[in-house]
């Protein structure tokens, strides 16, 4: 489990009593969508003909852009975990990502759930000896794309959950 037992209210809307506003929402689930997509090669090596991951990502992206709504975000987001289950290693955690960023729309604390699996794909996919330099430097590219206005927010989230996140952003 990659979410933290209690909710952090910076990763909840105004609307709903936290402090997120919109547009940092959007921002957040535009970034997960970056992250995924940029490990997507992964699955796609693995199973060319499945765009269940692929359509995920955009349905992040079409909600980030008011064009999903975010119960249709939200569903491609099981497609993608389902289309992981009969995989295994980086294409498996590929398409976790992809879900991941997905469900930002509905849970915005599912930005790091796509960060850190993305992460977890170049680990898998690369050999042994060098599966940790890959990982933080997928970590440090995953950083160099943040937006200023959500950077301190994920850097902080990275921080302190971390640990519930295998340890990926020790980068």
């Amino acid at each position: 489990m990659i979410l933290p037992k209690v909710r952090d209210p910076r990763f909840i809307t105004v609307r709903r009593g936290g402090t997120l506003l919109d547009e940092d929402h959007r921002r957040l689930a535009l970034w997960a969508a970056e992250c995924a997509e940029h490990v997507l090669p992964l699955f796609e090596q693995a199973r060319p003909g499945d765009d269940r991951p692929r359509r995920a990502i955009e349905q992040g992206r079409g909600w980030a852009r008011g064009e999903v709504r975010m119960m249709d975000a939200r569903a491609s987001a099981g497609h993608a975990n389902a289309a992981a289950r009969d995989r295994s290693g980086a294409a498996r955690y590929a398409a976790y990502a992809a879900g991941q960023a997905a469900a930002v729309g509905h849970v915005a604390a599912h930005e790091l759930g796509a960060a850190a699996y993305a992460i977890r794909a170049v680990r898998a996919a690369a050999l042994e000896v060098e599966s940790l330099d890959a990982g933080r430097a997928e970590c440090r590219w995953q950083r160099e794309r943040l937006p200023s206005e959500i950077r301190e927010l994920v850097l902080d989230d990275e921080r302190l959950r971390n640990e519930l996140c295998w340890f990926v952003f020790d980068c």
